[in-house]
């Protein structure tokens, strides 16, 4: 199993255009093969007094999927290239943790 967290910051005030992409995708992912989980998470506040929030601008999408295999074909998906093209304009920063359990 590969797990994936990606976050995302938009730029100021833009994140629930983002968010409204990622909902309206969620469903074309999830019936990709080899998903395991797909949905994007944003911070709860307040949770624990150790939390590190990530701010108003950002949220995460986390990720499971069988194989690095279904990883890499989720990433060319003709879905996932028309929302990469939709929110383009709204992201400030992006960065993609992939990992194995250990």
């Amino acid at each position: 199993m590969i797990h994936v967290v990606a976050v995302i910051t938009a730029k100021p005030g833009l994140r629930e255009k983002i968010l409204e992409a990622v909902r309206a995708n969620v469903p074309a992912v999830r019936a990709e093969a080899g998903c395991i989980e797909y949905g994007p998470a944003v911070d709860l506040d307040p949770a624990l007094p150790i939390q590190t929030p990530y701010g108003p601008d950002t949220f995460l999408v986390i990720e499971k999927w069988e194989s690095v295999q279904a990883l890499q074909a989720h990433a060319v998906a003709p879905h996932m290239q028309a929302y990469a093209a939709q929110v383009k304009a709204y992201i400030a920063a992006r960065a993609v943790h992939v990992l194995q359990p250990t």
